[in-house]
C-alpha cells in the first residue's frame, strides 16, 4: 500500500485547500477539512490515473493552521500552564491554612469544611 501526505491549508476566502505532496497534480478544496479530505482521493485517482491505487492508498494528514490560530493555541497553552501553577500554589496555601486551624485552634476537619463552605456561599452572593 502506497502512502501519500495530504497538506491542508486555509486560503484567503476561508476554504481548505488539500494537495498531495507526492502528486502535485492532486489538489482540491472544501469548505471544511472533512470535505477536502473526501475530495482528495478523487483528485489523487485522476493524478495517478488509477481509481484502485487511490482507493488503496494510505493518506497521512498534514493540517497547517493559519498563523493567528497557531498563536492563539500557543497563548492558550501558556495560560493553561499558568493557571495550573496558580492552582498548585493555592492548594498548598489551603493545606497550610487547614493545618494551622487544626494544630493551633484544634478545629476538626468537618468544622473546617463547614467554614470553607460558608465562605464560598458568602462570595457567591
Amino acid at each position: 500500500m502506497r502512502s501519500f501526505t495530504v497538506v491542508y491549508e486555509r486560503d484567503e476566502p476561508g476554504w481548505w485547500v488539500a494537495r498531495v505532496k507526492e502528486a502535485p497534480a492532486a489538489i482540491t478544496q472544501g469548505r471544511t477539512i472533512a470535505e477536502a479530505r473526501r475530495r482528495i482521493r478523487e483528485a489523487l485517482a485522476l493524478a495517478l490515473d488509477s481509481d484502485s491505487a487511490a482507493r488503496r492508498a494510505k493518506l497521512v494528514d498534514d493540517v497547517r493552521l493559519p498563523r493567528e490560530v497557531t498563536r492563539a493555541i500557543a497563548g492558550l497553552a501558556t495560560s493553561r500552564a499558568r493557571v495550573e501553577r496558580e492552582r498548585r500554589t493555592l492548594s498548598r496555601a489551603l493545606d497550610a491554612a487547614r493545618h494551622q486551624l487544626i494544630d493551633r485552634l484544634g478545629l476538626s476537619h468537618q468544622r473546617i469544611h463547614q467554614l470553607e463552605s460558608a465562605a464560598r456561599a458568602g462570595r457567591q452572593r
